[in-house]
């Protein structure tokens, strides 16, 4: 490719190709280069179930978003409202008051009219019906925040956003691994590109986008900076997130930011391999812990399983579970919540025991002490306050008194077989440590001033999630980001050619 690029992308998950899209509307050469092989293309993105969490007032906002909404959806759902200051509270409370303000304001106040211009490029949405809201009486309810996905999960958005960019003219590379950024002293021009694993050749462009993801796939890094132990971790996602990114802008200057400590961990199947399968997508996650209890090796609980809507602790319970002796726990449940148990918890490629009693139970539960379990249970039954109404679809304040660990909502005695238990570990998402950027995202160097012809979005924007994360919040930030990035980077482009001209 001997002629210069206007705006290259590098990476082809949703932050990117929602930049490349962006980029395409003002600039005429656009192209994008994975790292990874076409079958493999994506990213985490296409590992995630699609879900978008963004400010809405109504259903009108909803139906610009879905405008094929049925009648029936509309009659039997309560959609309720979502709107900027609930995210705006959601972000500061989960990241304890410590995400960058300004980024913040982008993310929620951009946030509807990316999922508007996302749908005006192809992209379908649906009600994430199953995953974020039970049916009680005939009506569905949604909690948490988060009502929309993409059609097709993960996978769905991925593809649809790739048509839209080859509809567009807009060239896409795979199996093709920036390694390194090219300058000229002060500018980014280009990037070192390997095609199919040969030799690094200069690809020259007016304008480059790092949108690779963060480092969960390297365990070096994740060792370095998340701490020990972290390479145990499971990789829920890509294995071509190993921070390349990240790299290659430090090694040109660029200021880190963010939460370099901090990551997205959630329980995970603990026999799934070491990095996310494509065939199973996200269906290894186990996330209906809030209705039953989680106990580690001793046989006991560790943390309070309903302490919010799982949107809201899912993210940060993966570390809890990677501190407990052996990196395992046990999600437990009795038959009354069985019909709540998400459809991941039915694939064939799961870690199960069940038995008609807790004392059976507690001997097929490898790894975890029986008599400690059965003491465990005992303690939490007589603490469950059973005067106090079960409601899945709001904060119910069904607890339990006296323990050590609490469990503030969603509490239930088990004491109704078959009881089934869950064995997970610890999947890591993404990371939240990343690189600085400004409200245009373009990136900072290390004395705080822009690096010319250098934009970044998706995982790798630090300073937006600290600790914990709102769930459907990755996407949806890197939509707005990636939809910034590309704008910047393509007016960058498009004024240089003009300035060249003069």
């Amino acid at each position: 490719m001997a002629e210069q690029i206007d705006v290259l992308i590098i990476g082809a998950g949703n932050a990117a190709l929602c930049a490349a899209l962006s980029a395409r509307e003002i600039a005429e050469k656009v192209h994008v280069l994975e790292r990874a092989p076409q079958a493999e293309n994506g990213g985490n993105s296409r590992f995630t179930a699609g879900a978008m969490r963004f400010a809405y007032e109504g259903l009108d906002d909803l139906q610009a978003v879905m405008p094929d909404l049925s009648d029936e959806e509309i009659a039997t759902t309560d959609f309720g409202t979502y709107d900027r200051d609930q995210f705006f509270d959601d972000m500061f409370r989960v990241t304890q008051y410590r995400c960058d303000p300004e980024l913040v304001e982008m993310l929620v106040t951009r946030s509807r009219d990316t999922m508007v211009w996302m749908r005006e490029k192809g992209v379908r949405f649906v009600p994430i019906y199953g995953r974020q809201a039970f049916k009680i009486d005939g009506r569905f309810k949604f909690w948490g925040g988060l009502t929309v996905e993409a059609w097709g999960g993960g996978e769905g958005l991925v593809d649809s956003l790739t048509e839209s960019c080859r509809a567009r003219g807009i060239g896409i590379e795979y199996d093709a691994r920036a390694t390194e950024l090219i300058t000229d002293g002060v500018a980014v021009t280009g990037v070192m590109v390997r095609r199919d694993g040969g030799k690094p050749e200069p690809l020259r462009a007016k304008s480059v986008v790092i949108a690779s993801g963060g480092f969960e796939a390297n365990p070096e890094w994740r060792t370095r900076y998340l701490g020990p132990g972290w390479e145990m971790a499971k990789v829920r996602g890509s294995r071509f997130n190993t921070g390349d990114g990240i790299r290659m802008a430090l090694d040109i200057g660029a200021s880190p930011a963010g939460n370099w400590s901090g990551c997205h961990a959630v329980g995970w199947e603990r026999n799934a391999p070491e990095f996310g399968d494509l065939e199973v997508g996200d269906q290894f996650q186990k996330h209906s812990y809030p209705f039953g209890v989680m106990v580690n090796a001793t046989g006991k609980r560790f943390v309070d399983e309903g302490a919010d809507f799982r949107n809201y602790t899912y993210a940060k319970y993966g570390r809890v579970i990677l501190a407990q002796p052996g990196e395992f726990a046990w999600q437990v449940f009795d038959a009354k919540v069985k019909h709540l148990l998400r459809g991941e918890y039915n694939i064939k490629q799961v870690t199960k025991v069940t038995s008609d009693t807790l004392e059976e139970l507690a001997g097929k539960m490898e790894g975890v002490d029986p008599q400690g379990f059965i003491d465990e249970m005992a303690r939490y039954n007589a603490a469950v306050r059973t005067d106090i109404d079960f409601n899945p679809n709001v904060k119910d304040g069904r607890c339990t008194d006296g323990l050590d660990v609490p469990k503030s909502n969603w509490a239930n005695r088990l004491d109704e077989g078959p009881f089934e238990a869950y064995a997970v570990t610890c999947g890591i998402t993404f990371t939240f440590g990343g690189l600085r950027v400004t409200n245009e995202a373009q990136v900072l160097d290390t004395d705080m001033r822009p690096i010319p012809g250098l934009y970044a979005a998706g995982e790798l924007v630090g300073g937006l999630f600290y600790h914990n994360y709102p769930g459907g919040t990755g996407l949806m930030s890197g939509a707005v980001f990636g939809r910034e990035a590309g704008k910047s980077a393509a007016q960058a482009a498009t004024a240089s050619i003009a300035e060249a001209a003069e």
